[in-house]
């Protein structure tokens, strides 16, 4: 993985903002993502802290769980994460993932990482072309989001008519 680096030396107590647009491929990021990806931060640095409020926008491609299109998506996410310049404590502090010890004479700090796994977060659980896909026919095939099919109506398979009598139960109440 290369490196997005943001330089801390030389930096004064106060809120900076940085803006990187770099290639997937610098975050060792494949398929499904493309392009580049865009990160806007805010940096407060501190004496010996440095904040971090970082947002970002990748592009990624996926197939529709429902009536497998491909389809484009630009995803976003944000995190905040908190370097700690010096020694390391004894504490809770230590084993959270958004609170990072650094040594005291650390001059830049290296977020790819970060952005890596943020970006493979930002990937949806269910992928759907548009929130409401109607899927395929489960009888022809054809992709109902163009349009009704053809087929005869499936008949009903009289194993699942208590689940059924459950599901209207519950919908109409």
């Amino acid at each position: 993985m290369e490196k997005v680096i943001i330089k801390i030396a030389g930096l004064s107590d106060g809120e900076y903002d940085f803006e990187f647009e770099e290639p997937v491929t610098k975050l060792d990021l494949e398929h499904p993502f493309y392009g580049n990806f865009n990160v806007k931060i805010r940096l407060q640095k501190m004496i010996h802290q440095v904040f971090i409020d970082a947002c970002f926008t990748i592009n990624a491609q996926f197939e529709c769980d429902r009536c497998d299109v491909s389809y484009n998506s630009a995803l976003t996410n944000s995190f905040k994460m908190v370097y700690v310049l010096g020694s390391s404590r004894t504490g809770e502090d230590d084993d959270s993932p958004d609170f990072v010890y650094l040594p005291a004479e650390t001059d830049r700090i290296n977020i790819a990482p970060e952005l890596h796994d943020f970006a493979l977060l930002s990937v949806p659980m269910k992928k759907l072309c548009k929130e409401d896909c109607k899927g395929l026919c489960p009888k022809c095939g054809k992709d109902l989001n163009e349009g009704p099919c053809s087929c005869n109506d499936i008949p009903f398979d009289e194993r699942w008519l208590p689940l059924n009598e459950l599901k209207n139960k519950l919908n109409n109440n």
